[in-house]
């Protein structure tokens, strides 16, 4: 069932010149074959999820069921993906290549090294922050304040202990010291920078206007006057080109770029989008975890960017644990039968759906079966959203692969209009900044107010004082509830939501409102994924 990659090109009408080899089972596809022809402006299937537990309830499992299904029906499918990160596969939720039946081809390679684009963002990050302090060092170039540095240091791990460090000690010869600290490689701004990159040069303009702190006079100090940006289009050469791969039922895969949407914009790249949409009829892709993350970062910063636009259909995954934990049952007895839970943990998918209608787009709701799921559960599900008239497919994307998500892919086949709808925003650009945090705050969360930490009053006033004040926000929040407090499960209303700082990302293009006790560099837990990986008999084991 698996294909050569030869074989992948053909079945996406790509010229073979446009297509890299990289090893056996993957290859890189070069971007300027958007430029060859008008292609087939494929629809956007965009599939996101309700508030998931800490494991996640197989969103990209769904999605490359899905992608199987529509397949199998006789489309012309593809799905667009986001690369996994380290950290998820050696932390708390393993691999991010999906599972079972419906699981991207190969696995453990896409999520472990793939074809280096994570290293090379890390390297590409770590060399302006090396540039950054031997420019302190010698003195030479901009006269950048080091107390007001604000490039941190990147690495694709969890790890706690680095979250701040003193570097330049040990005397004059060392550099010059100052506190800094490291972030995990998916909230680097440059992985943000390459996923929403057009081409080559809209990259270079990028990574140019990334601000890396300013003077004693507060004047911003860009990566362009740093002066390394040719070395950085170096190290981002191959990693621009997506990456062409396959499901485990020879459906291709576009997989590329990989930021996290609980402290970034959380979606594959503008330009693996854009090629899907070139090469196929549907285009599958996702937003990390629930709508409220994810999802509402798709419509704002990703759907404007050029040639990407709206979905047909948004597919909102629900798991019946996930709707146990929002109904008040502890996650250690999710997986007991309890109706009466699954119904109360309807409200929680309920403000999902009103999330999605504010953005003017269809839906369809699926529920990702488990062997622990029994037919009265699945039954309240169905009869709450008969009532709503939401269209409603159960999905067995892990046990049956696209045989099991051919009902999803008939329900969104029959959900999606002739047009895709123009998206609706819920802020303009001319919106005032916190207007724009209230905005998805009220919207989307369900919330009553924005408040502002003084440090997030004194950024905005910076940053509106720069003329950046346009952007727009990406909230940076944790994923299990709608509001800032990881704890408060369920669909609650009447919460406020605390902005700590708001971080200018210029080179991304958008402004990172951090609320609660978000962290940007994870953790491990006490018995981390990484103890379960293992390489038996030349094959790797453990990650997903």
């Amino acid at each position: 069932m698996l294909r050569s990659i030869p074989q992948l090109a053909d079945a996406l009408s790509l010229p073979a010149d446009a297509v890299v080899p990289w090893g056996r089972d993957r290859a890189k596809v070069d971007p300027s074959v958007l430029l060859r022809g008008p292609g087939r402006s494929g629809r956007l299937v965009l599939v996101s999820a309700i508030n998931p537990t800490p494991a996640g309830e197989g969103k990209t499992t769904t999605s490359i069921g899905l992608a199987q299904g529509l397949a199998r029906l006789g489309h012309r499918a593809v799905a667009a993906l986001r690369e996994p990160s380290l950290g998820p596969c050696f932390g708390t939720k393993g691999g991010g290549t999906g599972g079972g039946a419906s699981r991207l081809h190969p696995s453990a390679d896409i999520n472990l090294h793939f074809t280096g684009d994570f290293h090379a963002v890390t390297s590409a990050h770590n060399l302006l922050a090396s540039a950054i302090d031997n420019h302190l060092h010698h003195g030479t170039g901009p006269a950048l304040d080091p107390r007001r540095v604000t490039w941190p240091r990147v690495l694709d791990l969890n790890d706690r202990s680095l979250r701040r460090v003193l570097v330049g000690m040990g005397g004059a010869a060392e550099g010059v010291p100052r506190e800094t600290g490291f972030e995990i490689t998916a909230a680097s701004e440059i992985m943000a920078i390459l996923c929403l990159a057009s081409d080559a040069a809209d990259l270079r303009a990028r990574l140019d206007r990334i601000i890396v702190g300013s003077t004693r006079a507060g004047v911003p100090v860009t990566a362009a006057e740093i002066g390394v940006t040719g070395a950085l289009m170096a190290l981002l050469k191959d990693a621009l080109w997506p990456n062409l791969v396959q499901t485990a039922e020879g459906v291709p895969a576009i997989v590329h770029g990989g930021p996290f949407a609980n402290i970034a914009h959380g979606c594959n790249s503008v330009l693996a989008t854009r090629l899907a949409r070139h090469t196929a009829d549907w285009v599958v892709t996702e937003a990390g975890f629930g709508f409220d993350l994810g999802g509402e970062k798709f419509f704002h910063i990703k759907a404007p960017q050029p040639g990407v636009g709206g979905p047909a259909v948004v597919v909102l995954v629900a798991t019946l644990r996930a709707l146990k934990m929002h109904g008040g049952i502890p996650l250690e007895q999710v997986d007991a039968p309890d109706a009466g839970a699954v119904s109360r943990g309807l409200a929680n998918l309920e403000r999902h759906l009103e999330a999605v209608a504010a953005f003017g787009a269809p839906v369809v709701v699926t529920l990702n079966q488990r062997p622990t799921d029994t037919e009265e559960e699945r039954s309240t599900v169905r009869v709450r959203l008969a009532r709503l008239g939401v269209p409603f497919a159960p999905a067995n994307p892990f046990g049956a692969g696209g045989a099991g998500c051919e009902d999803l892919a008939r329900a969104v086949l029959a959900a999606a209009p002739a047009v895709a709808p123009i998206p609706t925003p819920l802020y303009t650009a001319a919106t005032p900044i916190p207007d724009k945090v209230r905005a998805v705050v009220r919207r989307v969360y369900g919330g009553r107010d924005v408040l502002l930490g003084k440090q997030a009053r004194a950024d905005l006033a910076r940053i509106e004082r720069l003329g950046f004040a346009h952007l727009p926000v990406c909230m940076a929040r944790v994923p299990g509830s709608f509001t800032d407090d990881p704890s408060r499960a369920g669909a609650p209303r009447g919460f406020d939501i605390t902005v700590q700082r708001v971080i200018l990302q210029a080179g991304a293009g958008f402004l990172v409102a951090l609320t609660g006790e978000v962290v940007r560099m994870p953790g491990l837990g006490a018995r981390p994924q990484a103890e379960r990986v293992d390489l038996v008999n030349g094959e790797v084991v453990g990650v997903g």
